[in-house]
C-alpha cells in the first residue's frame, strides 16, 4: 500500500510452540501496565490526536473509510484500555497489551488456518469475509478499493487493521500464531522491532519450545 502511504511498514511474525491455555503472570502484568499507559496518554491528549492513531485515521481516509465509524484497532484498544481491557486468554491478552503499550496496531491469527500466503491488497469487492452479526455467523464483502489483508480463501482482516475474520481467529487450539504489526510515521523501524521483541518475549512463557520468525515489509 505504498501508493497510499509510502511510510507504511508491516512486521510479520510467526510464533510456534504455543499453548493458549497456559497461564502467564506476564500477561496479567502487561494488561495492568497497558491500562495505566492508556490512562496516562488520554489524560494528556484526545485519543484521535495521539501520533500513531492520527496517522492511521489519515490512512483510512485515503482509501475512503470513515475513521470515526470504523476505528483502527489501535484506537479502539486504547479507548477500551482506559476503562479496562478484556481478559480472554494469555495469548490474546499479551498481544492486546503490547499493542497499547507500544501504540502499534497488532493483529493475531491462527497461522495453520491460512490458505496460501497473507497479502495486503485493494479489494475488488467480491471477496468473502467471515464474521459475526448479532451473534450469528455471516459472510460480508469488502467495499471495492478497500485495503484488506487476505489469503487464497478470502479476506482475513478488513480496512487494513480494523476487524479480523472468524476463519483465521486465534482459539484455544492455536499452536502457531501469525502476528501483523502495522506502522506509519512517526513510528520508526526501531520502535516496531521493540514491540516485536516485547511480544515474543512475553509469549515465550506459553510453551516449552516457543520459536519465532519475522519479516519486515515495506522498507526500501
Amino acid at each position: 500500500m505504498l501508493d497510499l502511504r509510502p511510510d507504511y511498514r508491516a512486521l510479520l511474525i510467526v510464533v510456534s510452540g504455543l499453548d493458549p491455555r497456559a497461564s502467564s503472570a506476564a500477561a496479567a502484568e502487561l494488561i495492568d501496565r497497558a491500562e495505566a499507559h492508556a490512562r496516562e496518554l488520554l489524560a494528556a491528549s484526545p485519543v484521535d490526536e495521539l501520533g500513531h492513531v492520527a496517522a492511521w485515521r489519515q490512512a483510512y481516509r485515503a482509501f475512503g473509510a470513515k475513521p470515526q465509524r470504523t476505528r483502527n484497532s489501535l484506537e479502539a484498544l486504547t479507548r477500551r484500555a482506559e476503562k479496562g481491557l478484556p481478559r480472554i486468554n494469555a495469548l490474546t491478552d499479551i498481544y492486546n497489551a503490547i499493542s497499547v503499550l507500544h501504540q502499534i496496531p497488532l493483529g493475531g491469527e491462527d497461522f495453520d488456518r491460512y490458505e496460501g500466503p497473507a497479502r495486503l491488497v485493494r479489494a475488488g469487492g467480491d471477496e468473502p469475509f467471515e464474521t459475526t452479526a448479532n451473534g450469528e455467523a455471516v459472510i460480508e464483502k469488502p467495499e471495492p478499493g478497500e485495503v484488506v489483508w487476505r489469503d487464497d480463501a478470502g479476506v482475513t482482516c478488513r480496512r487494513w487493521n480494523w476487524r479480523q475474520g472468524r476463519r483465521t481467529a486465534l482459539t484455544e487450539d492455536t499452536r502457531t500464531a501469525f502476528f501483523i504489526l502495522d506502522a506509519l510515521a512517526p513510528v520508526t523501524d526501531e520502535a516496531l522491532h521493540a514491540a516485536s521483541d516485547a511480544l515474543v518475549d512475553a509469549l515465550s512463557d506459553l510453551g516449552t519450545g516457543v520459536r519465532a520468525a519475522s519479516r519486515l515489509l515495506g522498507t526500501p
